[in-house]
């Protein structure tokens, strides 16, 4: 500090700007002109919910290999404490919002169940019926999972940043 004024250092900088400033860093460094198309809070977003969906699958392996619960039980739980933990990381580190939290979680809700219901239960749980293996099929939903959500956290959910 000089004269009672405080200096800003890149250590004092709060972790949800660092996490975004890598993510333009990493965005500018991809080939092929995809710098062009991909937003900053795209690569966030695959990469926080890169890790959820880890926890997600090692969450689904406990309950179902480990517990034997039922699969649509399974895939449940697993899927609501990780998308609980997704929610509170990309409200913090990739949108970095401020708005209150309590319109946002309730618009996340009802973006989860829709999500959930059409993806996880009826994609997920239909492809395991048909006879793929249930890490397969969640795999599968997943993917229809990544571009509804991405869409929905930023347009809709995190609506008041600017990423």
């Amino acid at each position: 500090m000089t004269g009672g004024t405080p200096t800003m250092h890149a250590n004092d900088r709060d972790l949800g700007t660092r996490f975004h400033d890598l993510m333009e860093v990493v965005v500018r460094w991809l080939p092929l002109r995809l710098s062009r198309v991909v937003a900053p809070s795209f690569l966030g977003f695959a990469l926080i919910n890169g890790f959820t969906f880890g926890i997600d699958l090692l969450l689904l392996t406990l309950l179902r290999s480990g517990l034997g619960l039922l699969v649509p039980l399974a895939f449940t739980i697993a899927y609501v404490l990780a998308f609980g933990l997704s929610f509170v990381l990309n409200r913090a580190l990739n949108f970095r919002s401020h708005a209150p939290v309590g319109p946002q979680a309730g618009l996340y809700a009802v973006a989860i169940l829709i999500n959930y219901l059409a993806f996880v239960l009826g994609v997920g749980s239909a492809l395991t019926e048909l006879g793929l293996q249930y890490h397969l099929s969640r795999i599968v939903a997943g993917a229809c999972e990544a571009a509804f959500m991405y869409s929905v956290l930023r347009w809709v959910v995190f609506r008041d940043t600017k990423n």
